[in-house]
C-alpha cells in the first residue's frame, strides 16, 4: 500500500514551504490565490485523503471533471446562547455552511431554552428523521450534551462544558488553543519585570474558559511568579444579571491593583475598563490589561486591547471535515482537535 500523502510531500513537490501549504488546505492566513490554487490542485494530483469533501476543493479549483452527486439532509445547528456579529461563531458558522452546502447538505438553526435544558427536550423545530449531524456551539449543560450524544447521529462540539476534561462526551469537540498565548505575554512580562498577575473570568463557565485560567496559573508557576489570589475573579457569572455591579464592588476593593490582568475573552476586558474608569484610573497606565478573542472591539478601544486571535474560518473548515469524516467513518475514536490562535499586542499592555 502506498504511504500515505502529507503536507510536507505536497510542499517538497511544489518547493514551497510546509506553512503555504498547511494555509493553503486549511484556509487560513494571507495567500495569493493563484498560490493557493496551485497548492490545491497538487494536493488532489497526489491523492492527499485529508480531503474528506475533495468537491469543494474542486469548486475552487474550476475543476471540469465530474463530480460524485451532492448528498442530502440537514445539519443540526444547536445554540445555547444568542451569538451576535462579535462572536467568533458568526464567522466560524458561515465558512462551515459554505462547506457542506457544497456538497449539497444544508443548516438549521435551533436555540435551545432554558425550558429545554431544564427539561431535556429538544427545540420544536428539531426534526431526527432529516438531522445527519449535529454540531452545537455555546451548549455547557453537561446533561444536555450528554443527551444529545445519546441520538447515534454524528455529533461536534465547538467548545464544550468544563466536565468534558473528566467525562467524555459521545461526539467530537472542537477547540481553539488556550494556552500559548497566555504563556507567551506571561514570559514576556516576567522579563519586562512584571510580577502581579491576574486572571478575571469565569473559570467553570465552559471549558475554554478554564483552559485559559488553568494556561494562566500554570504559566505562573513555570515562571516562578507567585499567585496572588485576591487576583484571581474567577467565580463571577459574566451572564448573571448583577454581573457588572459584582465585578466592579470586588474590583473596586482591592487594595491595590495587579500590574496586568488576564481575562478570559474580549467582553471581560472591556468591563475591566469600564472599572477602571469608574475608579478614576487608566489603562495601561495603572494597570495593563489582555483579552482573549480578537473582536472588532478589541481593534476600536483607545488604547487598542492586546488580545489572542481566533482562526474563525479555520474553526468552521475543521468543523465541516470533523463532521463529514465522522458520517463516512462513524466507528473513529472520538477526537478532541485545537485550531491554532495567536497573541496580538497592542497599546493596553505598552506595547
Amino acid at each position: 500500500m502506498a504511504n500515505k500523502v502529507t503536507i510536507q510531500d505536497i510542499a517538497d513537490a511544489l518547493g514551497v514551504s510546509r506553512n503555504t501549504v498547511s494555509k493553503a488546505i486549511n484556509n487560513t492566513g494571507i495567500l495569493a490565490d493563484a498560490t493557493r490554487e496551485k497548492v490545491l490542485a497538487k494536493a488532489v494530483e497526489m491523492g492527499y485523503k485529508q480531503f474528506s469533501y475533495a468537491n469543494s476543493v474542486s469548486d475552487i479549483l474550476g475543476s471540469t471533471t465530474v463530480k460524485e452527486p451532492l448528498k442530502t439532509g440537514e445539519f443540526a445547528l444547536f445554540i445555547g446562547n444568542f451569538l451576535d456579529n462579535s462572536h467568533f461563531a458568526s464567522t466560524m458558522l458561515d465558512k462551515f455552511q459554505h462547506e457542506i452546502t457544497g456538497l449539497g447538505y444544508s443548516m438549521t438553526m435551533h436555540r435551545v431554552t432554558s425550558d429545554n435544558l431544564r427539561d431535556l427536550t429538544f427545540p420544536a423545530s428539531f426534526s431526527k428523521e432529516r438531522t445527519v449531524g449535529i454540531i452545537c456551539v455555546e451548549m455547557f449543560n453537561l446533561k444536555y450534551c450528554e443527551m444529545l450524544g445519546s441520538l447515534d447521529l454524528p455529533l461536534l462540539f465547538v467548545d464544550a462544558p468544563v466536565e468534558s476534561h473528566e467525562k467524555q462526551l459521545a461526539g467530537d469537540i472542537l477547540m481553539m488553543d488556550n494556552s500559548s498565548g497566555i504563556y507567551q505575554l506571561i514570559s514576556n512580562m516576567k522579563a519586562r519585570g512584571v510580577k502581579k498577575i491576574g486572571f478575571v473570568g469565569q473559570a467553570n463557565h465552559c471549558r475554554s474558559f478554564f483552559e485559559r485560567y488553568m494556561a494562566f496559573r500554570n504559566a505562573m508557576y513555570l515562571n516562578g511568579l507567585p499567585i496572588d489570589e485576591k487576583f484571581c475573579l474567577v467565580d463571577i457569572h459574566q451572564h448573571g444579571p448583577d454581573y457588572f455591579s459584582n465585578l466592579f464592588n470586588v474590583f473596586s476593593k482591592l487594595d491595590e491593583l495587579p500590574e496586568l490582568i488576564i481575562c478570559a475573552n474580549d467582553f471581560i476586558a472591556i468591563d475591566i475598563v469600564n472599572c477602571l474608569k469608574i475608579m478614576g484610573k487608566s489603562y495601561p497606565d495603572d494597570m495593563m490589561i489582555c483579552g482573549f478573542d480578537d473582536s472588532a472591539e478589541s481593534k476600536v478601544m483607545t488604547p487598542a486591547l492586546t488580545t489572542c486571535h481566533i482562526h474563525s474560518q479555520a474553526i468552521g473548515y475543521t468543523a465541516a471535515n470533523l463532521l463529514l469524516s465522522r458520517i463516512e467513518q462513524p466507528d473513529l475514536n472520538y477526537r478532541t482537535v485545537y485550531t491554532e490562535t495567536n497573541l496580538i499586542y497592542r497599546a493596553s499592555t505598552r506595547d
